[in-house]
């Protein structure tokens, strides 16, 4: 089954949609050049559980406040499951939860990750993430507009709840009339977690499988050499057990079913990005920095933008060294790598 779109319309920014029984689509606004973000309710019992929360934005709160004073029959939000940490997917989870009580349920790794990255505690502060960059190749003018944002996580994610419930792996949460299988995922976040219904045929896939665009997968200075594509790769493969025909809800782009073919795209997507890696390595040795028009395809300069596209490159790096396709050396306190066996 090739990937299609069987859902016509997009709801407006404050309304739901049912895309599935009990599983109702929110489509939040977000400020970056990927504009948007899905967010889901599922009907449980006497309330709803969100599947997360959008970016803490004044618009994205009153597009919340539309959508729960519309919710029928005087249903309230109970609950809320956030998929990871990063600010799109956990922005408003404190703010949720002062307006609802709804409480929080995610991954211990994901929760504990946010709290160390809202507080700039090293390795996972500015700082160091820079510093990391910069032994990668990163030249001083992008390190500065990097450096002149600041913490944008603690702006994205202002508050974190002050407690939450566990899940993990293989978990069972019952929503309402129905089941879903927590799927942990890595390479994009350290415990992605996602959510899959047998019986309606529906995996919440959050961000660990997108219809148009592919997942950042990062490499992070608290673990250098971490082979975080490797992983990716292999979480993605755990998606193939799934039916062909599941119903995919992705946290950007439109709910698709080819579940099958849509990780064979991605596969094929980063196996290409390596060969050209591994091409340009061919002539000499070159740092991830020297690297990025070479994954990307553009020159890639805006701070934002930079900061992924750096932790993707190191990922890919990191991943052909592990498998023995590069050598990785350091001249001049500059990590580049070369292609072995160079032809």
């Amino acid at each position: 089954m090739q990937v299609n779109y069987p859902l016509e319309n997009l709801p407006a920014p404050g309304t739901t949609l049912p895309v599935a029984d009990g599983v109702h689509w929110l489509r939040m606004p977000l400020p970056f050049a990927l504009d948007h973000i899905n967010l889901w309710l599922l009907e449980d019992g006497e309330g709803y559980t969100a599947v997360d929360t959008g970016i803490a934005m004044d618009a994205v709160k009153e597009h919340w406040k539309s959508a729960l004073a519309a919710l029928p029959n005087e249903r309230r939000l109970t609950r809320q499951i956030v998929t990871h940490f990063h600010p799109d997917h956990l922005g408003l989870a404190a703010w949720l939860e002062s307006e609802t009580g709804a409480a929080l349920w995610m991954t211990q790794g994901e929760y504990q990750t946010a709290h160390l990255v809202a507080a700039g505690i090293a390795p996972f502060d500015m700082a160091t993430m820079l510093e990391f960059f910069r032994q990668h190749g990163l030249d001083a003018t992008r390190h500065a507009g990097i450096e002149k944002r600041g913490n944008a996580y603690r702006r994205g994610v202002p508050a974190i709840p002050a407690s939450f419930r566990r899940m993990i792996d293989g978990d069972t949460v019952t929503v309402g009339a129905h089941d879903w299988r927590i799927i942990v995922g890595y390479g994009h976040a350290p415990e992605h977690a996602s959510l899959y219904c047998a019986t309606l045929g529906v995996l919440i896939a959050g961000d660990m499988l997108l219809p148009r665009i592919s997942t950042n997968v990062s490499a992070y200075a608290a673990d250098p050499a971490f082979d975080s594509l490797g992983l990716f790769l292999a979480s993605l493969e755990r998606f193939t057990a799934l039916p062909a025909d599941t119903l995919v809800l992705p946290s950007h782009g439109r709910p698709f079913r080819g579940l099958h073919a849509r990780v064979a795209e991605l596969q094929a997507h980063h196996a290409a990005r390596c060969a050209d890696l591994l091409a340009a390595c061919n002539d000499g040795a070159r740092s991830a920095c020297e690297l990025l028009t070479v994954l990307f395809g553009r020159a890639i300069d805006d701070p934002h933008q930079t900061m992924f596209a750096m932790g993707e490159a190191i990922a890919h790096l990191n991943h052909l060294q592990q498998e023995r396709r590069l050598s990785r050396t350091i001249e001049s306190g500059i990590i580049r790598y070369a292609a072995l066996n160079r032809s």
